[in-house]
């Protein structure tokens, strides 16, 4: 995966909007769709399930209080914090991506690839390393 963003060619141009999404009700139901979609996406990620297990378990947060009112505001919690993370992040995005040319995004490129490529050859290594 590493060795394949390095090596990635950027797009050209940015990808064509759904010529359905032209009128307002398809744009709503076009913006619904990928919502739902990409919330039951992550929400059926076997990583992110165990990821909130296992920080929750390392916290704690699971025996601490167990009435049910604690539980949802651990949930919506981690949901506002998601939410946050991510409109930070694709605002950021939105800011800048207009200063990066092709040249720019290679060099997004090379250095997403190269810490993809670090991160996965300290994980094998930790199989033979471990201290």
């Amino acid at each position: 995966l590493g060795a394949r963003t390095f090596l990635a060619r950027p797009a050209d141009r940015a990808a064509e909007a759904d010529s359905a999404g032209s009128r307002s009700g398809a744009r709503r139901a076009g913006w619904l769709g990928a919502f739902a979609s990409t919330f039951l996406l992550t929400l059926t990620n076997p990583m992110t399930i165990l990821s909130f297990v296992a920080v929750f378990a390392a916290l704690g947060l699971g025996t601490t209080h167990p009435e049910p009112l604690s539980a949802a505001g651990l949930v919506l919690g981690v949901f506002v914090g998601s939410a946050l993370w991510w409109l930070t992040l694709s605002g950021a995005v939105s800011l800048v991506r207009s200063r990066f040319d092709e040249r720019g995004l290679r060099w997004v490129n090379r250095v997403s690839g190269s810490i993809i490529t670090a991160f996965g050859i300290a994980a094998i290594g930790s199989l033979f390393f471990r201290s």
